[in-house]
Protein backbone atom coordinates (compact mmCIF):
# COMPACT_ATOMS: atom_id res chain seq x y z
CA UNK A 1 0.00 0.00 0.00
CA UNK A 2 2.76 2.40 0.73
CA UNK A 3 4.41 1.78 -2.65
CA UNK A 4 0.86 2.46 -4.03
CA UNK A 5 0.68 5.89 -2.18
CA UNK A 6 4.00 6.57 -3.14
CA UNK A 7 3.89 6.75 -6.69
CA UNK A 8 0.85 8.79 -6.99
CA UNK A 9 2.56 11.04 -4.69
CA UNK A 10 5.19 11.97 -7.24
CA UNK A 11 3.28 10.52 -10.33
CA UNK A 12 5.01 11.63 -13.45
CA UNK A 13 2.91 14.36 -15.42
CA UNK A 14 2.94 11.85 -18.56
CA UNK A 15 1.41 8.76 -16.40
CA UNK A 16 -1.61 11.34 -15.75
CA UNK A 17 -1.82 12.44 -19.28
CA UNK A 18 -1.87 8.36 -20.04
CA UNK A 19 -4.74 8.05 -17.68
CA UNK A 20 -6.26 10.12 -19.50
CA UNK A 21 -6.24 9.73 -22.99
CA UNK A 22 -5.98 6.05 -22.21
CA UNK A 23 -9.38 6.13 -20.84
CA UNK A 24 -10.98 8.51 -23.63
CA UNK A 25 -9.41 6.10 -26.19
CA UNK A 26 -10.70 2.82 -24.19
CA UNK A 27 -14.19 4.13 -24.01
CA UNK A 28 -14.40 5.74 -26.97
CA UNK A 29 -13.50 2.23 -28.52
CA UNK A 30 -16.38 0.68 -26.58
CA UNK A 31 -18.95 2.96 -27.57
CA UNK A 32 -18.65 1.26 -30.89
CA UNK A 33 -19.25 -1.93 -29.54
CA UNK A 34 -21.64 -1.83 -27.32
CA UNK A 35 -23.78 1.57 -27.50
CA UNK A 36 -26.58 2.31 -25.47
CA UNK A 37 -27.70 4.63 -28.13
CA UNK A 38 -26.77 4.12 -32.11
CA UNK A 39 -26.26 8.17 -32.65
CA UNK A 40 -26.61 9.39 -36.33
CA UNK A 41 -23.64 11.74 -36.04
CA UNK A 42 -20.16 12.25 -36.95
CA UNK A 43 -18.49 11.70 -33.93
CA UNK A 44 -14.95 13.26 -34.64
CA UNK A 45 -17.02 16.38 -35.27
CA UNK A 46 -18.86 16.03 -32.33
CA UNK A 47 -16.11 15.71 -30.37
CA UNK A 48 -14.36 19.14 -31.64
CA UNK A 49 -15.55 21.44 -28.40
CA UNK A 50 -15.74 18.78 -25.83
CA UNK A 51 -11.85 18.07 -26.34
CA UNK A 52 -11.34 21.87 -26.87
CA UNK A 53 -12.90 22.00 -23.08
CA UNK A 54 -11.12 18.93 -22.01
CA UNK A 55 -7.33 20.59 -23.09
CA UNK A 56 -8.64 24.19 -21.37
CA UNK A 57 -9.25 21.98 -18.02
CA UNK A 58 -6.20 20.72 -18.56
CA UNK A 59 -4.22 23.72 -18.74
CA UNK A 60 -6.03 25.25 -15.80
CA UNK A 61 -5.74 22.19 -13.56
CA UNK A 62 -1.79 22.73 -14.58
CA UNK A 63 -1.48 26.20 -13.93
CA UNK A 64 -3.31 25.94 -10.83
CA UNK A 65 -1.55 22.69 -9.61
CA UNK A 66 0.60 24.45 -7.29
CA UNK A 67 -2.25 25.59 -5.28
CA UNK A 68 -2.98 21.86 -4.56
CA UNK A 69 0.32 21.15 -3.39
CA UNK A 70 1.02 23.95 -0.95
CA UNK A 71 -2.41 23.13 0.23
CA UNK A 72 -1.46 19.98 0.73
CA UNK A 73 1.80 20.37 2.38
CA UNK A 74 0.63 22.88 4.65
CA UNK A 75 -2.46 20.51 6.05
CA UNK A 76 0.08 17.75 6.73
CA UNK A 77 2.40 19.95 8.14
CA UNK A 78 -0.25 21.10 10.37
CA UNK A 79 -1.96 17.92 11.07
CA UNK A 80 -5.41 19.88 9.79
CA UNK A 81 -9.06 18.51 8.23
CA UNK A 82 -11.19 15.69 9.03
CA UNK A 83 -8.95 12.49 8.60
CA UNK A 84 -6.16 14.00 10.51
CA UNK A 85 -8.18 14.46 13.29
CA UNK A 86 -9.47 10.56 13.19
CA UNK A 87 -8.20 7.90 15.59
CA UNK A 88 -4.99 6.17 13.91
CA UNK A 89 -6.51 3.87 11.31
CA UNK A 90 -4.74 1.83 8.86
CA UNK A 91 -2.88 3.56 5.65
CA UNK A 92 -5.73 2.18 3.52
CA UNK A 93 -8.78 3.38 5.54
CA UNK A 94 -6.91 6.66 5.82
CA UNK A 95 -6.82 6.89 1.95
CA UNK A 96 -9.51 5.83 1.21
CA UNK A 97 -11.71 8.28 3.45
CA UNK A 98 -9.44 10.39 1.84
CA UNK A 99 -10.79 9.98 -1.16
CA UNK A 100 -14.27 9.75 -0.29
CA UNK A 101 -14.79 12.67 1.07
CA UNK A 102 -12.49 14.88 -1.36
CA UNK A 103 -15.22 13.25 -3.99
CA UNK A 104 -17.80 15.21 -1.75
CA UNK A 105 -16.08 18.49 -2.12
CA UNK A 106 -14.37 18.36 -5.11
CA UNK A 107 -17.45 16.45 -6.51
CA UNK A 108 -20.74 16.24 -5.62
CA UNK A 109 -21.22 19.72 -3.27
CA UNK A 110 -19.68 21.74 -6.42
CA UNK A 111 -22.28 20.03 -8.77
CA UNK A 112 -24.93 20.84 -6.37
CA UNK A 113 -24.19 24.23 -5.99
CA UNK A 114 -23.80 24.62 -9.65
CA UNK A 115 -27.11 23.58 -10.23
CA UNK A 116 -29.10 25.57 -7.28
CA UNK A 117 -27.64 29.12 -7.49
CA UNK A 118 -28.42 30.71 -11.29
CA UNK A 119 -25.24 32.20 -12.54
CA UNK A 120 -23.23 28.90 -11.71
CA UNK A 121 -26.45 27.32 -13.43
CA UNK A 122 -25.26 29.20 -16.67
CA UNK A 123 -21.59 28.37 -16.50
CA UNK A 124 -22.55 24.52 -15.35
CA UNK A 125 -24.65 24.92 -18.79
CA UNK A 126 -21.92 24.23 -21.38
CA UNK A 127 -22.20 20.88 -20.12
CA UNK A 128 -25.81 20.09 -20.32
CA UNK A 129 -26.07 21.14 -23.54
CA UNK A 130 -24.52 18.09 -25.22
CA UNK A 131 -27.26 16.13 -27.26
CA UNK A 132 -25.38 13.13 -28.05
CA UNK A 133 -23.83 12.37 -24.42
CA UNK A 134 -21.07 10.11 -24.79
CA UNK A 135 -17.41 9.85 -23.23
CA UNK A 136 -15.90 13.29 -24.98
CA UNK A 137 -18.96 14.91 -22.73
CA UNK A 138 -17.36 14.12 -19.08
CA UNK A 139 -14.59 16.89 -19.74
CA UNK A 140 -17.40 19.09 -21.85
CA UNK A 141 -17.06 22.45 -18.83
CA UNK A 142 -16.66 25.83 -19.93
CA UNK A 143 -12.79 27.24 -18.46
CA UNK A 144 -14.97 29.42 -15.91
CA UNK A 145 -16.22 26.23 -14.50
CA UNK A 146 -13.03 24.62 -14.31
CA UNK A 147 -11.60 27.24 -12.22
CA UNK A 148 -15.08 26.61 -10.00
CA UNK A 149 -14.31 22.69 -10.01
CA UNK A 150 -10.65 23.55 -8.82
CA UNK A 151 -11.97 26.01 -5.87
CA UNK A 152 -13.95 23.69 -4.36
CA UNK A 153 -11.44 20.80 -4.98
CA UNK A 154 -9.22 23.21 -3.13
CA UNK A 155 -11.45 23.65 0.05
CA UNK A 156 -11.72 19.89 -0.31
CA UNK A 157 -7.85 19.59 0.58
CA UNK A 158 -8.48 22.19 3.07
CA UNK A 159 -11.06 20.87 5.14
CA UNK A 160 -10.45 16.91 4.41
CA UNK A 161 -6.56 17.65 4.93
CA UNK A 162 -5.29 15.06 2.25
CA UNK A 163 -2.14 14.84 1.14
CA UNK A 164 -0.78 15.71 -1.95
CA UNK A 165 -0.82 11.19 -2.83
CA UNK A 166 -4.64 10.91 -1.76
CA UNK A 167 -4.90 14.52 -4.00
CA UNK A 168 -3.70 12.97 -6.85
CA UNK A 169 -5.32 9.69 -6.67
CA UNK A 170 -8.67 11.08 -6.09
CA UNK A 171 -8.00 13.00 -9.58
CA UNK A 172 -7.03 9.93 -11.18
CA UNK A 173 -10.06 7.91 -10.01
CA UNK A 174 -12.32 10.74 -10.70
CA UNK A 175 -11.11 11.01 -14.29
CA UNK A 176 -11.93 7.45 -15.26
CA UNK A 177 -15.07 7.46 -13.23
CA UNK A 178 -16.67 10.44 -14.98
CA UNK A 179 -15.18 8.75 -18.66
CA UNK A 180 -16.92 5.89 -17.70
CA UNK A 181 -20.16 6.76 -16.09
CA UNK A 182 -20.54 9.84 -19.15
CA UNK A 183 -19.67 6.78 -21.93
CA UNK A 184 -22.24 5.83 -24.62
CA UNK A 185 -22.13 1.90 -23.62
CA UNK A 186 -24.80 -0.36 -22.82
CA UNK A 187 -24.53 -2.66 -20.12
CA UNK A 188 -26.84 -5.39 -18.37
CA UNK A 189 -29.16 -3.07 -16.47
CA UNK A 190 -28.68 -5.44 -13.58
CA UNK A 191 -24.69 -5.03 -13.26
CA UNK A 192 -25.26 -1.44 -13.82
CA UNK A 193 -27.75 -1.42 -11.00
CA UNK A 194 -25.30 -3.81 -8.52
CA UNK A 195 -22.91 -1.13 -9.56
CA UNK A 196 -24.93 2.01 -8.86
CA UNK A 197 -24.93 1.03 -4.74
CA UNK A 198 -21.51 1.78 -4.82
CA UNK A 199 -20.30 3.86 -7.60
CA UNK A 200 -21.62 6.23 -10.17
CA UNK A 201 -22.52 4.02 -13.03
CA UNK A 202 -23.36 4.66 -17.15
CA UNK A 203 -27.64 4.56 -16.55
CA UNK A 204 -27.66 6.61 -13.32
CA UNK A 205 -26.04 9.34 -14.27
CA UNK A 206 -27.36 9.56 -17.71
CA UNK A 207 -30.75 10.17 -16.02
CA UNK A 208 -28.74 13.25 -14.84
CA UNK A 209 -28.30 14.27 -18.86
CA UNK A 210 -32.28 14.13 -18.66
CA UNK A 211 -33.55 17.48 -20.81
CA UNK A 212 -36.03 17.87 -17.77
CA UNK A 213 -36.10 18.76 -14.31
CA UNK A 214 -36.65 17.07 -11.97
CA UNK A 215 -33.90 14.72 -13.42
CA UNK A 216 -31.47 17.35 -14.06
CA UNK A 217 -31.38 18.48 -10.46
CA UNK A 218 -30.62 14.99 -9.20
CA UNK A 219 -27.51 12.35 -9.51
CA UNK A 220 -24.37 14.64 -9.02
CA UNK A 221 -21.82 12.09 -8.13
CA UNK A 222 -19.03 11.20 -9.53
CA UNK A 223 -17.37 8.45 -7.81
CA UNK A 224 -19.51 7.41 -4.73
CA UNK A 225 -23.36 6.68 -5.29
CA UNK A 226 -23.91 7.30 -1.53
CA UNK A 227 -23.76 11.10 -1.12
CA UNK A 228 -27.18 11.20 -4.00
CA UNK A 229 -28.66 8.65 -2.00
CA UNK A 230 -27.66 9.64 1.73
CA UNK A 231 -28.81 13.58 0.76
CA UNK A 232 -31.69 12.76 -0.94
CA UNK A 233 -30.73 13.53 -4.84
CA UNK A 234 -31.18 10.21 -6.06
CA UNK A 235 -33.11 9.50 -9.08
CA UNK A 236 -33.59 6.27 -11.56
CA UNK A 237 -35.34 7.18 -15.14
CA UNK A 238 -35.40 3.83 -17.55
CA UNK A 239 -32.24 4.71 -20.30
CA UNK A 240 -34.59 4.29 -22.64
CA UNK A 241 -36.26 7.23 -21.86
CA UNK A 242 -33.73 9.66 -21.60
CA UNK A 243 -33.43 12.80 -23.78
CA UNK A 244 -30.36 14.33 -23.71
CA UNK A 245 -29.82 18.12 -23.87
CA UNK A 246 -31.31 20.99 -21.41
CA UNK A 247 -35.24 21.93 -22.06
CA UNK A 248 -34.29 25.52 -22.32
CA UNK A 249 -31.63 25.56 -24.72
CA UNK A 250 -32.81 23.01 -27.49
CA UNK A 251 -30.92 23.70 -30.49
CA UNK A 252 -28.38 21.39 -31.40
CA UNK A 253 -26.63 23.33 -33.84
CA UNK A 254 -25.86 26.17 -31.68
CA UNK A 255 -24.94 23.45 -28.72
CA UNK A 256 -22.64 21.81 -31.31
CA UNK A 257 -20.98 25.36 -31.81
CA UNK A 258 -17.71 26.02 -29.91
CA UNK A 259 -17.84 30.00 -30.24
CA UNK A 260 -21.64 29.92 -29.22
CA UNK A 261 -20.79 27.87 -26.76
CA UNK A 262 -18.21 29.70 -25.11
CA UNK A 263 -20.95 32.48 -24.80
CA UNK A 264 -23.45 30.45 -23.36
CA UNK A 265 -22.93 31.56 -19.94
CA UNK A 266 -23.23 35.19 -20.69
CA UNK A 267 -26.70 34.57 -22.24
CA UNK A 268 -29.79 35.46 -19.80
CA UNK A 269 -31.31 32.46 -17.27
CA UNK A 270 -34.00 31.40 -18.80
CA UNK A 271 -36.62 29.56 -16.49
CA UNK A 272 -37.42 25.55 -16.91
CA UNK A 273 -40.58 24.90 -19.29
CA UNK A 274 -42.16 22.26 -16.49
CA UNK A 275 -42.24 24.62 -14.03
Amino acid sequence: METFINYFETIPSVHRSLILVGGITFFWLLEGAIPLFNFKYNKWKHSFPNLFFTGTTIVINFLLAFLLLKMADWVQENNFGLINSLPKMPLWLYVFLGVFFLDFFGAYLAHFVEHKVKPLWMIHLVHHTDHKVDTTTANRHHPIESIIRFIFTLLGVFLVGAPIAVVMLYQSCSLVLTQFNHANIKMPKKLDKILSYVIVSPDMHKVHHHNLLPYTDSNYGNIFSFWDRVFGTYKELDREKIVYGVDTFPDEEINSNLKELLKQPFQGYRKPTNI
